[in-house]
């Protein structure tokens, strides 16, 4: 079984197939969000101490911080997809 690799920045990477969706850190329900999958424990900061600037959704209700532009990883995702 192989899977893609979505780069996200900084040397970390997610499985493409996984992705649900790539959002903006900006509003008040990306905060709480984040906050909620903190408390659960479904949160993963893959920002290495930069500032946040994506949030990734994952299938598996995960909840991924990067410190990649939104736009940025939005780009890798659809030229993985036209690679396909």
């Amino acid at each position: 079984m192989s899977y893609t690799l979505l780069n996200i920045g900084y040397g970390s990477s997610v499985v493409a197939d996984e992705v649900i969706a790539i959002l903006a850190p900006n509003s008040a329900p990306m905060r709480r969000l984040r906050d909620e999958a903190k408390d659960e424990k479904k949160l993963i900061d893959a920002t290495h101490g930069r500032k946040t600037r994506s949030i990734i959704i994952m299938k598996n209700n995960h909840i991924v911080l990067s410190a990649a532009q939104t736009d940025t990883i939005a780009q890798r995702y659809a030229a993985l997809n036209e690679e396909k």
